[in-house]
């Protein structure tokens, strides 16, 4: 009898690093050339951070970015690791991936993550705005389901582009609440092994015990697997 090996599926987390020497704009086709690559070699997914006010990574816009990753690809998926929620309003993320779903069906991921991903002072320049919305975290994550989901289901607000396209949401941490909420959601979860990788037993297994939904392991500049 023989024993069938599950494929395992591996992807790129890329931060899009700008090089000593080389001007901002390479990072961008460095970035481009990676995720060919990627998808030549039968990658998955292609995932790209979300960084603020730090001079050797170009990864502030990050939906602008996917959009030219997806742009430059033909079949891999591609998305976020992650959009900080905080940093955002779910309309204005559902509407963004709202729009890059409808230009490319099928190939658009987004992780959400609760941190800043930045210094607290940027954090409050992004924002405007002194309130730790941090902690709204799993009311956004769940505002934005609604944007992203079905018509019956929306508000008085709607998301155009973004209704009955149902991007697939990841929930990124590094911590055993992550874990927590992504089960609770019923939602595919990310854990950032190179943040915190004395806790990524402890989150797999909570998670684990809670939803049988898939586990991603997120490397730095390496893969989620």
């Amino acid at each position: 009898m023989t024993q069938q090996t599950k494929e395992l599926a591996i992807s790129i987390l890329d931060l899009v690093p700008v090089r000593q020497g080389f001007p901002m704009v390479q990072a961008f086709e460095d970035m481009k050339n990676l995720a060919r690559h990627a998808e030549q070699f039968g990658y998955k997914r292609f995932w790209l951070s979300e960084h603020h006010n730090t001079p050797t990574l170009a990864s502030s816009a990050t939906s602008i970015l996917i959009s030219k990753v997806l742009e430059a690809t033909e079949t891999i998926e591609v998305g976020s690791g992650g959009i900080m929620l905080p940093n955002h309003t779910p309309l204005v993320v559902a509407e963004q991936f709202g729009t890059l779903e409808t230009m490319h069906p099928g190939r658009v991921n987004l992780g959400l993550g609760r941190a800043p991903g930045t210094d607290m002072q940027t954090a409050r320049a992004l924002r405007r705005t002194t309130q730790e919305t941090a902690f709204q975290f799993p009311e956004d994550v769940e505002e934005l389901q609604r944007y992203l989901g079905p018509l019956e289901a929306q508000e008085s607000v709607k998301a155009y582009p973004g209704v009955e396209t149902e991007v697939p949401l990841f929930i990124l941490g590094s911590s055993t609440s992550s874990a927590v909420l992504a089960a609770k959601l019923g939602l595919p979860y990310a854990f950032a092994a190179h943040f915190a990788p004395q806790q990524l037993e402890s989150a797999v297994a909570i998670y684990r015990s809670r939803v049988s939904l898939p586990i991603h392991c997120q490397n730095r500049m390496s893969s989620l697997v």
